[in-house]
């Protein structure tokens, strides 16, 4: 078997392409220790203060290189109660949601919504992903829109009803025979 130079030159150039991507986590992280990480928890801070958002921007850093910033709007009763005996109830705690930029193995950021839920009611609803970013990709323009769009996704599950249709159902049958009875009323 044999190693022609065209397979050691490719073979080369994935060594050096994986190196370049170690390289790069090396600095991704860098970026987040000395600056990028601040900069995420001051911008959070003023946009809610701003807006008169009551919640907490706060750090994580149970793991070095996994760390997190994470606006909550913390925890609440939820108005909801389960007995525990003679006349008595517990209240249910509810979540409020958070927006979490979680920093990956790799130093690039994850951005995501983690939904309100309440305690014993049901199970949580998975985290919603906005986006990955390499650190110098987030800028002041994607910080707000991450915001608003938290404060949608958190507002559509405060608000729910079975009165929207299901976006999974609005192909087929169901959509042209909706749409054939609104042109014969119309």
């Amino acid at each position: 078997m044999t190693f022609n130079e065209q397979d050691c030159l490719n073979f080369r150039r994935k060594v050096e392409r994986y190196q370049e991507v170690l390289q790069n986590t090396e600095q991704y992280r860098e970026i987040w220790q000395k600056r990028l990480r601040n900069e995420i928890v001051d911008y959070l801070q003023r946009a809610a203060d701003a807006a008169k958002l009551g919640c907490a921007v706060e750090e994580r850093s149970d793991i070095q290189n996994l760390e997190a910033v994470s606006l909550s709007l913390g925890s609440s009763h939820s108005g909801l109660g389960e007995p525990v005996g003679d006349g008595l109830h517990r209240d249910l705690i509810k979540q409020n949601g958070s927006l979490v930029y979680q920093q990956l193995f790799n130093g690039k950021i994850l951005v995501l919504v983690n939904y309100p839920y309440i305690e014993k009611y049901g199970q949580p609803q998975p985290p919603k992903t906005l986006a990955i970013y390499r650190p110098e990709e987030i800028k002041e323009p994607y910080l707000i829109r991450h915001l608003e769009t938290f404060i949608t996704e958190i507002t559509l599950w405060e608000d729910y009803d079975d009165d929207r249709p299901d976006e999974n159902q609005r192909i087929g049958f169901k959509l042209n025979f909706e749409q054939e009875e609104k042109q014969a009323i119309g």
